[in-house]
């Protein structure tokens, strides 16, 4: 890896380097390397670009790496990953992509990727997507997730876009079964000209499912912000969906929170709030020394940390 695509995986992914244990490193469109481990296997697609992670019922305290990243600009990608968590698991899964772009053309990747967690499994899903360069291309990230949890599964998702993404639409589709839980957190900013846009499609279908769904995003200059959320309760259980939006310049942000209970015994919940820097925050820090702009970023980082 050259410089450019060590400062890619160290932002997205927290590592300088290969990582020791089971991982697989995608490079520029291509497999770069994979490695499986005792009880985690991955397994390269025959069918159709991406891989199949494998991880044996009982795993415990293991973590597997999973980053892309693309520094050859122009470059276009779809890639499908699949996840089969088994059950009685507790398991961190570490992803992300990373787009420097340096040329005219815009560069692009896609993924979808399922996860089929098992009964009793436990799962932290950490995701970060990151952009840099100094051409005119854009830097382009379309994520697409399917969740299925089995009863008493649990999958924590942290998402996090936070600098040189032009263009994202997340879609999230999810099944929850019997005393099963999802958590989502979802944390970007957008600034310039750039757009992003969520959707989370969330059915508790179990008794005693459960589900939280939030983002915390901050728009700036003429950037625009879409966050669509919709929970349906199909049995007895608990949903919550939650967009906090902080609008700076002349940025614009919509939030559209939806819950729909087809059972007597659902309750659901829904919240969104989208507005400016309170000034009674920026005179605080100012009068603690901090310039206005430096306040403003204070402020910003300790909402999306």
């Amino acid at each position: 890896m050259d410089k450019i695509q060590q400062d890619l995986l160290e932002a997205v992914a927290g590592i300088h380097e290969v990582p020791e244990g089971a991982y697989s490193l995608r490079i520029n469109g291509s497999l770069h390397g994979k490695n499986s481990s005792e009880n985690i296997s991955i397994v390269k697609k025959e069918d159709k670009p991406g891989i199949d992670i494998y991880i044996k019922p009982g795993t415990k305290n293991e973590s597997v790496h999973i980053p892309v990243i693309i520094s050859q600009t122009g470059l276009k990608e779809l890639v499908y990953n699949d996840f089969h968590i088994g059950e009685d698991c507790d398991v961190t899964i570490v992803a992300g992509c990373g787009i420097h772009n340096g040329g005219a053309s815009d560069s692009e990747h896609s993924g979808v990727h399922s996860f089929f967690v098992g009964k009793n499994a436990k799962c932290k899903y950490i995701e970060k997507h990151y952009g840099s360069g100094d051409g005119n291309g854009k830097n382009l990230m379309n994520p697409t997730t399917h969740v299925e949890l089995e009863e008493g599964a649990y999958l924590e998702m942290e998402t996090a876009q936070i600098k040189g993404v032009d263009s994202t639409r997340r879609e999230t589709t999810a099944k929850v079964m019997k005393n099963a839980t999802l958590i989502v957190r979802e944390k970007i900013m957008t600034h310039g000209s750039q757009y992003a846009e969520t959707d989370f499609d969330v059915s508790l279908v179990g008794e005693g499912a459960g589900a939280r769904v939030i983002s915390r995003s901050v728009a700036r200059d003429n950037s625009k912000q879409k966050f669509l959320s919709r929970i349906r309760g199909e049995a007895q259980c608990t949903g919550h969906t939650e967009c906090d939006a902080i609008i700076m310049d002349d940025a614009v942000v919509s939030a559209i929170p939806e819950i729909l209970a087809v059972h007597p015994e659902a309750s659901l919940i829904h919240e969104a709030a989208i507005g400016k820097i309170a000034g009674e925050q920026l005179v605080k820090l100012m009068t603690l020394g901090l310039t206005e702009k430096e306040a403003e970023e204070e402020i910003v980082n300790g909402f999306l940390r």
